[in-house]
């Protein structure tokens, strides 16, 4: 079991920079919609508006990630983590509006500034997260193949699989391009990712279930 541990996991110098900078100059760009975000969460489902949630970074450590409530506060009781599907019932309508332009992982910002998380990355996974196997069987995520060698970098709030493929594709398929990202990892790579990001969510299309912009496409094949 991935052991409790809070402190900052190291980055490149050069890419610890970088995320220092533009989680600053993202604060105060998505600051004035926080209050608004927060206002409207509380107006349709009370309290809590912030969650923290544990997620599993590098090499399996635990941090507490922040994130702004999409999900009627039922769901906070959910023993296991199952991914929401395109109509889920449990996303609240102005879950649903954060959720397409990612403003309600715009608190992450404070974690890239803790150095727990970086701009690019694979996304860190939740302690409890579980994948559905046909009509029934869960798959402990720990179990999938490539689970390993993705949590030996750095977790980031936007990443190569989010950009370039439907966000329903099973998670051995993610976990490829999560490795791929691995493999090419660049500043300058980060920085078309991040770039690419930016536009999704002025667009409003992080929830769309194919590639979020429609002349994107990677083919599986460039995937070893």
């Amino acid at each position: 079991m991935p052991k409790q541990n809070n402190n900052a996991s190291k980055l490149p110098p050069a890419k610890r920079i970088f995320d220092i900078v533009s989680a600053l100059n993202g604060l105060v760009l998505v600051s004035p919609f926080w209050a608004v975000a927060w206002f409207l969460i509380l107006l349709e489902d009370g309290f809590p508006v912030l969650i923290k949630q544990k997620r599993i970074g590098k090499d399996g450590q635990i941090f507490d990630s922040f994130k702004f409530r999409s999900m009627y506060k039922v769901s906070l009781s959910e023993k296991v983590s199952i991914q929401a599907g395109e109509r889920d019932t449990r996303i609240t309508n102005v879950g649903r509006f954060l959720r397409n332009t990612a403003l309600d992982e715009s608190p992450q910002l404070i974690n890239i500034l803790m150095g727990q998380m970086s701009f690019v990355g694979p996304r860190p996974l939740l302690q409890s997260e579980v994948e559905i196997n046909g009509e029934q069987d869960q798959i402990e995520i720990t179990k999938i193949p490539g689970y390993k060698e993705r949590t030996s970098v750095v977790p980031g709030l936007t990443g190569l699989a989010q950009l370039y493929h439907s966000r329903d594709i099973p998670r051995k398929d993610k976990f490829r391009y999560d490795l791929e990202y691995i493999k090419k990892r660049s500043l300058v790579y980060d920085v078309r990712l991040i770039a690419l990001s930016v536009m999704v969510s002025l667009l409003g299309r992080w929830e769309v279930r194919r590639p979020k912009l429609t002349w994107l496409r990677h083919s599986d094949s460039d995937i070893k």
